[in-house]
């Protein structure tokens, strides 16, 4: 597992996020605080309803807290309109999902240029080439989505992902979709671009044996931070913790 760093890629200051109003209101982020260091896999977990998935969307940048500081790479982006924030979102983060996401009527190879040509900018073929490379698909850059298994398709996204060299990259139930064999390629794929590339990654997921690969879990329950596991020794640990915490709430 990689050893944390003193820089954190994202940082959380007792942030909060209110969805409703008066007796309806609910307080998915209840002042959270919170850092990613750099070269790091942090898993977040929780109960249905805990905030994990409005953690994700304040900590990336496509959801706005109420109250608190967001930082990415140090850039604070409480002060950033939203074209600034779409930048920095665009140049700064990459993003998996559980449904891929994928354009499909574009190439793999399409598809991981694109978030380049968003951006404007060029994207280079040899790059695009490497990237599909490290992600174990050399030979399937001109295969459009529906050509791709399932876990081939995930590996297009996480190239994308990385093609822009985020700050981090954050996934959403990146193996939901998957069968156990697929998911295990993926997150070995995961847990290898932060060993290997000193590459974020923060995940939020509800399996245990995905959280195992992190070297670091986090557990939210009713928008606070609860409980954090450094160094899970496997699945049946997490899945423990995960059993008390349910129980508790």
């Amino acid at each position: 597992m990689t050893e944390h760093t003193n820089t954190a890629a994202v940082e959380l200051r007792a942030v909060r996020k209110t969805y409703g109003s008066g007796a309806r209101a609910v307080a998915a982020l209840d002042g959270v605080s919170l850092d990613f260091a750099t070269g790091t896999f942090t898993a977040v977990m929780g109960p249905s309803g805990s905030g994990k998935s409005t953690l994700l969307h304040c900590a990336a940048g496509l959801d706005r807290p109420d109250d608190g500081t967001v930082r990415i790479g140090g850039v604070d982006l409480g002060p950033l309109d939203e074209t600034a924030l779409a930048l920095l979102r665009r140049e700064r983060i990459g993003f998996v999902f559980q449904a891929f996401n994928l354009v499909s009527a574009l190439t793999a190879e399409q598809n991981v240029g694109l978030p380049r040509q968003l951006a404007g900018k060029r994207a280079d073929s040899d790059e695009i080439r490497a990237a599909l490379t490290a992600v174990g698909l050399a030979n399937r850059g001109t295969h459009r989505p529906s050509q791709l298994s399932g876990g081939e398709q995930q590996r297009v996204a996480i190239a994308r992902a990385l093609i822009t060299r985020p700050a981090a990259v954050f996934a959403d139930e990146p193996t939901g979709a998957l069968d156990s064999k697929t998911s295990r390629g993926v997150l070995e794929l995961l847990r290898g671009i932060v060993d290997r590339d000193g590459q974020t990654v923060i995940m939020v997921t509800h399996d245990p044996v995905a959280a195992a690969h992190a070297d670091r879990v986090v557990l939210l329950a009713d928008g606070r931070l609860v409980d954090r596991i450094d160094n899970p020794q496997g699945a049946q640990a997490i899945a423990a913790r995960m059993a008390v915490l349910e129980a508790s709430c």
